[in-house]
């Protein structure tokens, strides 16, 4: 009889051959002295955590495509940001009705947040660069033609249009950044940069149509932006790696058609209802409205039963909310991102209107958001293998509630400094410390086949999140401003906020297990550890 074997030996050995296998693929350039082979697992791990991927030719080609990735998540804020503050010029130019006036700012972000799935599965299927690259090239053509917009329905359908693009490169961003990046210390710090992006974005549309809306057309705010995709489409040419590359082998899964169905018109339509409601002619009693909503729950319960019982690969499978802590974690960041879109929109609006800072005055204002935005991040992509994930959630929920509390609060005539900067301070550390950190805890929980699912579910919860809230506020804020005036409805709506942020809060401490990211091995490796300890089990039950 063959002598039983110790599961444990064929357990260090194949992650011993995965991490050595990883470590020839992965690791940048050795020192000649060094003897990796008296390394300790967890030392190769820790070394891994920390080294540059060996497909990047020099630090400069690394720089170079974490630019290039991060960049498009400045676009999708910027695209988001600026637009608020020239919406007033082009109600005013284009004749926008006051009941339509919400859709040219709502139509991206509510295609964006229907279709991030569906893109994030076209990324697993064909590779993540080729979505990326057609995502950006689809963005650039669309904002040039946005720009020329002649009236209320052809710049609704240039802003949905803009939004496949960004629905594009969005979860494929993440999958190039989470599939060649292990866990560990580098990671923590590209995906720190790549979140302290969105930040500088917002920061840099409001600028860049602060500057238009004093000095220019309107036009030149989407030209700009074409401008600034098409720099990140060139960057992204020049080094962001080719398909067949290292880390992009395309999955074997196909497209779960009837679940994007269900998905897309689900949101779309509850979405739609929960907007328009608030300019619809009776309200909720209004026909059409009724019938989009109960559409719109139709679908989704129908998207609920497909997903669990008929897609063979659905594009919600069911381990993303079996994954410890998951499911209320992705709650708590729709929350506190619906936070943020309050901030951004209402604060933008109050400001305007209330506070009378013209367009320029508004960027200055929002200056201190990009500055503590860009230390934040980077100070948190040093720390997040240093500190308990849990800390980082409260903190970052203290920060969202503090920020619409300053602004629920303030009175008039407020002095900037004492209210208006702390918001801004407390509003980027509410964004940026929990969603980089369930960036890195998700993709670091998916394989490397599942990345563009990865990056569709995470930013899917963040953009419905803006979209949602923004729907119930614009609800609330048009409710009450008749009766209560126009300062006092866009109050209400940051007491919203508040509410949001502590719900948010409560979750995120209850439920925030949330590890140090650590180096660690990938999903993928450790799912090969799993299978041969049950293989080693078998042999020794079988010997």
């Amino acid at each position: 009889m063959a002598q039983p074997r110790d599961p444990g030996l064929d357990e260090t050995f194949s992650i011993e051959h995965s991490i050595h296998t990883a470590s020839d693929q992965y690791a940048g350039p050795k020192n000649v002295s060094d003897d990796s082979s008296e390394e300790t697992l967890e030392e190769k791990v820790e070394r891994l955590g920390r080294e540059r991927p060996q497909i990047f030719k020099n630090q400069w080609h690394e720089v170079g495509f974490v630019f290039s990735v991060a960049m498009s998540q400045f676009m999708t804020e910027y695209f988001v940001s600026g637009f608020v503050v020239i919406l007033p010029t082009l109600i005013r130019d284009l004749d926008i009705p006051q009941a339509l006036s919400v859709w040219p700012a709502t139509a991206f972000s509510l295609v964006v947040a229907s279709t991030l799935l569906i893109f994030g599965r076209l990324g697993d299927m064909c590779g993540g660069y080729s979505v990326f690259m057609g995502g950006l090239a689809w963005l650039v053509l669309w904002s040039i033609v946005a720009g020329f917009s002649i009236n209320p329905l052809m710049l609704d359908l240039c802003r949905a249009l803009q939004g496949f693009g960004a629905a594009a490169f969005l979860p494929t961003g993440v999958q190039l950044l989470g599939s060649l990046y292990r866990p560990g210390p580098r990671k923590n710090l590209v995906f720190a940069i790549y979140g302290t992006s969105a930040i500088i974005g917002f920061f840099g549309g409001i600028v860049i149509a602060g500057i238009v809306g004093q000095f220019l057309r309107w036009g030149f705010y989407f030209w700009f932006g074409a401008i600034l995709t098409a720099m990140t489409f060139v960057s992204s040419l020049c080094f962001v790696p080719r398909p067949k590359s290292l880390f992009e082998q395309k999955a074997a899964v196909s497209m779960d058609y009837l679940g994007a169905f269900t998905i897309t018109a689900g949101l779309v339509l509850t979405v739609f209802a929960i907007t328009q409601s608030a300019h619809a002619a009776s309200g909720w009693k209004t026909p059409y409205i009724i019938a989009c909503f109960v559409l719109g729950i139709v679908f989704l319960l129908a998207a609920a039963y497909v997903e669990a019982r008929v897609a063979s690969y659905p594009l919600l499978p069911a381990f993303i909310f079996t994954t410890s802590c998951m499911t209320p974690l992705l709650l708590a960041l729709f929350l506190l991102y619906g936070t943020w879109g309050i901030h951004s929109v209402y604060g933008t609006l109050y400001f305007q209107n209330i506070m009378s800072a013209s367009a320029i005055q508004v960027a200055g204002w929002y200056t201190p958001l990009g500055v503590a935005g860009l230390i934040i991040s980077i100070f948190e992509g040093f720390i997040l293998h240093l500190v308990p994930g849990r800390v980082l959630l409260i903190i970052s929920g203290l920060g969202a509630v503090g920020a619409q509390l300053l602004l629920a609060l303030i009175p008039a005539g407020a002095n900037y400094w004492a209210w208006v900067f702390p918001a801004m301070i407390m509003g980027t550390i509410g964004i940026d410390l929990s969603a980089i950190l369930m960036i890195v805890f998700v993709t670091s929980a998916f394989s490397s086949a599942e990345q563009g699912l990865a990056g569709g579910v995470i930013n899917s919860v963040l953009q419905l999140g803006v979209a949602f809230t923004l729907g119930v506020g614009d609800i609330i804020q048009s409710r009450t401003v008749d009766g209560e005036g126009l300062g006092k409805s866009y109050k209400n709506v940051f007491w919203l906020g508040v509410g949001a942020g502590a719900t948010s809060l409560v979750i995120m401490a209850i439920w925030g297990k949330v590890p140090k990211a650590s180096s660690d091995l990938t999903a993928d490796e450790k799912e090969e550890l799993r299978q041969e300890a049950e293989a080693a089990g078998c042999r020794e039950q079988a010997s």
